[in-house]
């Protein structure tokens, strides 16, 4: 299952019921967005005992469309990646120290 933004919003007003639900919903809005400027920056983004969050630029290529074989000229790109915290890995699998 995955996590929709709404699920956090409900969560974030259940454990914190003196905050309105609109301003709960401007933090999430604010730091999502500082996250995808970031990002857009090609700066790193990190969370710590979540993670990291980084930007690649993929190399313009030609590569091959499987259906026809033809040859397509890829252009750069930039991609996202994700590198999980130790401490997130450790939870997620039960691995106790």
């Amino acid at each position: 299952m995955a996590v929709a933004k709404s699920n956090i919003l409900k969560q974030l007003s259940k454990n914190f019921p003196n905050f309105l639900q609109k301003d709960l919903e401007k933090f999430i809005n604010i730091i999502l967005k500082d996250i995808k400027e970031t990002l857009k920056r090609g700066e790193r983004v990190e969370l710590r005992g979540f993670g990291v969050f980084f930007s690649n630029i993929q190399k313009a290529r030609i590569s091959r469309n499987p259906k026809t074989g033809e040859k397509v000229n890829t252009p750069q790109k930039k991609t996202i990646h994700f590198k999980m915290a130790k401490d997130l890995l450790k939870k997620i699998n039960n691995v106790e120290e």
